[in-house]
């Protein structure tokens, strides 16, 4: 590993923490109401049977490029 490389990584989890850190803070400063009303977005998407299916398809893609199709 050079030492390019190395700094990429760092770089890459330095910006995953600042994300999840400020995701965190806007996230307890939003509420439990705010939080509730994300997860009633989420699964009312994620129930959806055009999603379901699309899901569906995408996992059987992946399986096949895996070899387990």
């Amino acid at each position: 590993m050079c030492a390019g490389q190395d700094y990429r990584e760092a770089s890459t989890v330095m910006g995953f923490l600042l994300g999840a850190g400020v995701g965190y803070i806007l996230g307890a400063k939003a509420g439990r109401s705010r939080y509730d009303q994300i997860v009633r977005t989420y699964r009312k998407i994620a129930d959806h049977p055009a999603v379901q299916g699309a899901a569906g398809i995408a996992r059987a893609k992946l399986g096949e490029k895996v070899g387990r199709g």
